[in-house]
């Protein structure tokens, strides 16, 4: 069996913490050397609000961020169709990933919106694991 260990390099975008609001990622991520990118968003606890949603953006300039396209992003799981996910306050210790296939240099993991009011909140993170290197290994 083939190791992928070598060939891919995660990077935390939105690191670990009680979020109540929306907010920008904690960390960008650099894509150069890679040609596409895996994002995992994972959840903790999340013990109130309603509604938590990730948006994927990117950039050329690491200054100026929008959205990704939907034709640059592949769905992935679990629901084949999971591209962004949502997370419901029932959503705890979930797992959710989905495939960047566009061109821009940098990412960045956002918690677009929070729906309901939370008060203490949900626990994620998110992690953007670069691959598809033009040169391997990697490390």
């Amino acid at each position: 069996m083939k190791s992928l260990s070598r060939d891919v390099y995660p990077v935390i975008s939105f690191r670990d913490g009680a979020r109540t609001a929306a907010a920008n990622g904690d960390a960008t991520v650099d894509l150069q050397g890679y040609q596409g990118a895996l994002i995992v968003i994972q959840s903790g606890t999340i013990t109130d609000g309603t509604l938590y949603t990730f948006e994927l953006k990117e950039s050329d300039d690491d200054s100026t961020y929008s959205a990704v396209a939907d034709a640059d992003l592949v769905a992935g799981g679990p629901a084949n169709t999971d591209v962004e996910p949502s997370f419901a306050a029932t959503d705890d210790n979930h797992t959710h990933w989905f495939s960047y296939v566009g061109t821009k240099r940098y990412l960045r993991i956002d918690l677009a919106t929070v729906t309901g009011s939370p008060s203490t909140g949900g626990h994620f993170i998110g992690t953007v694991i670069k691959g598809a290197p033009r040169h391997a290994p990697v490390v």
